[in-house]
């Protein structure tokens, strides 16, 4: 378990994250070096997802919220390489529940170095994730807490093809608790955006079609894999626009696997949702 201050500290840089964001750019996807995974569940990115779940413990009914940011620190062009901040604070709520009810939050901070080199691209990442189980959650007796915290070495390789993006690479988790947790994790994924304008809103923008699937193998779970789909439409104020400025997103999601929820890791999670996403 990270100690308080330390804790405190993560939780600190997050709010300074964030209050950073107003007054800088953020690493957008058409300038960032290593776009951001569209299907990742821990990918730090605005969005609020309504779930239908079947899980042993957990609601059936799941509100999923994430805040978060990756900020350009420090960026050069010759070669292409930049140095960045990442944020997140990723939360799920029991929508069956009277009160809508938190049941876990994981805060994600990190540190990405990432290298572009033509069509291909690589991230190197050392970041924290400590998770947190919600009160009225813990007080219903139905779970114990996990006390789940980690630090992780991350590295992550892409190619893009015309609309495509294939990507791969793992994580090891270097510091941990509980210390009986398997640090490995083996990750890639496959991503498809479209260029076409299928669906014009006016002054919203216009919609393109985006897909992605994401895999995670992790030994603690003896590399059973987590499963993530999304797909929908990705609003810009023109097709194929990517300067700077808010885009939106209208995203069908699915999951099968290892629970992505902290708190929960040790168990398994099939779920299927429709979201929407904001990146600033």
């Amino acid at each position: 378990m990270v100690a308080p201050p330390l804790r405190t500290a993560f939780r600190l840089a997050f709010i300074g994250a964030v209050l950073l964001n107003s007054g800088a750019s953020a690493a957008q996807d058409g300038r960032a070096i290593f776009r951001p995974l569209l299907a990742d569940p821990h990918e730090p990115g605005f969005f609020a997802t309504y779930l239908f779940a079947r899980t042993s413990h957990l609601a059936p009914r799941i509100g999923s919220v994430g805040l978060g940011q990756t900020i350009e620190l420090v960026d050069a062009r010759d070669p292409s390489w930049q140095l960045a901040l990442s944020a997140g604070v990723f939360s799920q709520f029991d929508m069956a529940s009277s009160t809508n009810h938190l049941m876990n939050t994981d805060y994600i901070i990190g540190v990405p170095v990432s290298g572009r080199w033509g069509a291909r691209s690589a991230r190197l990442r050392v970041y924290h994730q400590s998770s947190h189980l919600g009160e009225e959650f813990l007080d219903g007796g139905v779970v114990r807490r996990q006390l789940l915290s980690f630090e992780a070495l991350e590295l992550l390789f892409a190619d893009e093809l015309a609309n495509w993006r294939i990507y791969g690479g793992g994580e090891y988790r270097f510091q941990h608790t509980p210390d009986d947790l398997a640090p490995v994790v083996a990750h890639a994924g496959l991503e498809y955006g479209g260029r076409a304008s299928l669906l014009r809103l006016g002054r919203a923008g216009h919609g393109r079609l985006v897909a992605a699937l994401d895999a995670k193998s992790f030994e603690d779970r003896g590399w059973q894999v987590g499963w993530s789909l999304k797909t929908g439409l990705s609003f810009e104020t023109a097709p194929g626009d990517e300067s700077d400025g808010p885009h939106w997103g209208i995203m069908l999601t699915a999951y099968r696997g290892p629970t992505p929820y902290g708190q929960f890791y040790r168990e398994n999670l099939s779920s299927v949702g429709l979201g929407v996403e904001l990146k600033l």
